[in-house]
């Protein structure tokens, strides 16, 4: 009898529906993101932005996408000093106004808020 192979996960790449492309990824730059690549047929209406071995696409919606109640997403970024992305983001101004570093009952230490299309970046490490 033969083992069957199984198939590895290599990466995901998230979706990311965003209103206008090109403000998501100087957004995204605020967050330390470099573009990967873009659509090259113009207007751009899809761009990878990577950081580190992170990855995500960003991808232009129409307003009803967003005014119909379209899907937004809700990221987890797991950091390996939190803190240190807490104090590199916050003179960026990318925080809502309740984004504060903390410790969760769930046993990790993060923080959170939403990009300018509703879409929600959790930033975290276990504790």
């Amino acid at each position: 009898m033969t083992e069957a192979h199984t198939a590895r996960f290599a990466a995901v790449h998230p979706v990311i529906p965003v209103r206008n492309v090109e403000a998501a990824i100087e957004y995204f730059g605020r967050l330390g993101f470099r573009i990967a690549f873009r659509d090259p047929s113009g207007p751009t209406r899809y761009a990878g932005l990577k950081r580190d071995a992170v990855e995500v696409h960003v991808q232009w919606m129409d307003e009803e996408h967003f005014t119909k109640g379209g899907d937004r997403i809700n990221l987890r970024f797991m950091i390996d000093d939190v803190d240190a992305l807490y104090t590199e983001f916050s003179g960026s101004d990318v925080f809502g106004p309740r984004t504060a570093l903390r410790d969760t009952a769930w046993g990790t230490r993060e923080f959170a808020f939403y990009d300018p299309d509703g879409n929600g970046l959790t930033f975290y490490r276990d504790l």
